[in-house]
């Protein structure tokens, strides 16, 4: 057996059947002609595909690290493609589910992994390139998307990894907003200006165009393409053909009340006696000190977990514990779909139906604010408004057909997320894949061998 092993016929044999495999894996049939690559690098050897070495005799240790170190970055490479790759949690948007400082296992395969938009980047980065922070892609080679067979579909109440939908286009000097919110605010400024100096406002339309030029001429803009945006992760609530509702902060999903995660927070007003609450005990409920916000001498705003506000209920310095809510019918100019029309706010939202392929919806002024982003930029359809009449590539129509299945995302620390309440629905191309463990843990608020979160550590994700 062991002399077998070493049979050149037979290592063609087995890394011939596992290309095969991947070639109809991902149906471009044209990549079959690699097997001539490979055929000549295990058997005929008359091309030097590793040109960097000498093909017989030793190299020197320079040469053997070079090597050495472009076969781990072109594996790595194919593993992050096509298996897996690692996420680690910026923000407090999931806590207590997943932490800041958690470190990811995410499954490309869990929802079948998408071939790259761009296929020529810089290795191991999302969208800039470090120290020189330039964008760490080409469009010299572009494609669509497309995704291979996985394992299964985004259910509801998934944790997923997504691209941010609306980070397609990105203000440089302010990453972290979103261009769309920018420009709102800008249009806003501007109006507000003009009541406040002449008492006199134009319309809409106009102030849009206003704040589109004055965010262009002060700031540099760039587009991402899908697989460049940065990468999200929020629980899935809503998929595709789901009517989502949001009554007191509470989930209805198809008329159906969700009972909130036990990991799950929301924020509270925690007032007391006119004493502070004991530190250790904050420590013991793992509240963190950056979110022990005091907002006077009685009263604290806290997430909290729905188990930590009925233990907070039981302190003998605590007076009342209330969770902190919006009003129905107060409109947030920052949710969306950002119309008066609907007055929702993060607590009382919807309801809103989540578009699925294939589906129709007629098109009328109002709801032209929920599928205009879908029509225009996820679709890639020529959009104009004109009054009352919509033109799509050129055609009036009063009616759109989707083309892809759509999703609603939400972190489960409710009041401290920025998601589909904000900016609305992810696309089916945007899906990255689904965590499964958290390799690693990081304690941002602890020192020394403390800020290894052991725990946590290869815990399955929820």
């Amino acid at each position: 057996m062991p002399d077998i092993l070493k049979n050149k016929y037979f290592k063609f044999a087995i890394v011939a059947i596992i290309y095969i495999l991947w070639v109809i894996w991902v149906g471009n049939y044209w990549l079959l002609f690699g097997l001539a690559v490979i055929f000549d690098i295990y058997i005929t050897k008359k091309v030097n595909w590793s040109f960097w070495k000498k093909r017989e005799g030793p190299n020197n240790t320079f040469i053997e690290w070079l090597d050495a170190l472009i076969f781990a970055v072109i594996a790595v490479t194919l593993i992050n493609i096509f298996l897996f790759q690692n996420y680690r949690i910026p923000t407090p948007s999931m806590e207590k589910s997943l932490r800041v400082g958690d470190h990811l296992f995410v499954s490309k395969v869990a929802y079948g992994p998408r071939l790259p938009n761009t296929p020529i980047a810089f290795p191991f980065t999302q969208h800039t390139i470090p120290i020189i922070k330039t964008r760490s892609w080409s469009n010299l080679v572009t494609a669509p998307y497309k995704r291979l067979e996985g394992f299964g579909d985004v259910k509801r109440f998934d944790a997923v990894v997504f691209n941010f939908p609306a980070g397609d286009t990105v203000v440089l000097q302010n990453q972290v907003t979103a261009y769309e919110e920018i420009l709102r605010s800008e249009q806003q400024r501007l109006k507000n200006y003009d009541q406040y100096t002449s008492g006199n406002t134009r319309t809409d339309k106009e102030y849009e165009r206003m704040a589109r030029e004055e965010v262009w001429k002060n700031n540099d803009i760039i587009y991402r393409p899908v697989d460049r945006r940065e990468n999200y992760v929020k629980r899935c609530v809503g998929i595709a053909g789901d009517t989502l509702e949001i009554r007191g902060g509470v989930l209805f999903v198809n008329g159906k009340e969700i009972e909130p995660l036990e990991t799950q927070q929301t924020n509270y007003w925690v007032q007391t006696d006119g004493t502070r609450i004991n530190p250790k005990a904050f420590e013991r409920l793992d509240i963190y000190k950056s979110d022990q916000n005091m907002v006077s001498g009685t009263m604290y705003l806290l997430p909290l977990t729905e188990s930590n506000a009925e233990k907070l209920r039981t302190f003998r310095n605590v007076k009342e514990v209330k969770k902190q809510l919006r009003r129905p019918g107060e409109y947030g100019s920052h949710i969306f779909p950002h119309n008066p029309y609907y007055p929702w706010n993060e607590d009382y939202f919807g309801p809103l139906w989540i578009p699925a392929k294939g589906a129709t919806v007629k098109l009328d002024t109002n709801n032209i604010s929920i599928y205009r982003r879908i029509i225009d930029v996820y679709e890639d359809n020529d959009l104009e408004v004109d009054g009352n009449s919509f033109i799509i590539n050129g055609e009036e129509t009063d009616s759109y057909t989707f083309q892809m299945d759509y999703y609603w995302m939400m972190g489960d620390n409710r009041h401290n997320s920025a998601d589909s309440r904000f900016w609305g629905f992810v696309p089916e191309d945007h899906i990255v894949g689904e965590p499964k463990f958290i390799w690693l843990s990081v304690d941002k608020e602890a020192s020394g061998l403390k800020k290894i979160r052991l725990r946590r550590m290869f815990h399955g994700v929820k």
